[in-house]
């Protein structure tokens, strides 16, 4: 069975958010600390997950990535913190 697709979003060394979709998110972290992962992460390492979800098809997590893109930074930052809430 192939792994379902999530959307994450990573603090960068700069305070900024980026958020991305990855079926691998440790992968996907590991590539963007080493200046692989994408233009955007690549001058702000090291970067940092603050929240995943599982989106299972690639569809969905795009379209959860667009949703998430269009949050404010303190939208996002309360997201991550009400999902580290709740899983902790």
């Amino acid at each position: 069975m192939r792994r379902p697709w999530k959307v994450y979003v990573v603090r960068c060394s700069t305070g900024e958010l980026y958020t991305g979709c990855s079926m691998n998110v440790d992968r996907r972290i590991r590539q963007h600390n080493r200046g692989v992962g994408s233009k955007f992460t690549r001058s702000r390492r090291p970067v940092t997950l603050v929240y995943q979800e599982t989106c299972g098809t690639r569809s969905a997590a795009l379209k959860r990535e667009y949703q998430i893109k269009q949050l404010s930074r303190s939208q996002k930052l309360l997201l991550a913190q009400t999902a580290t809430a709740t899983t902790a």
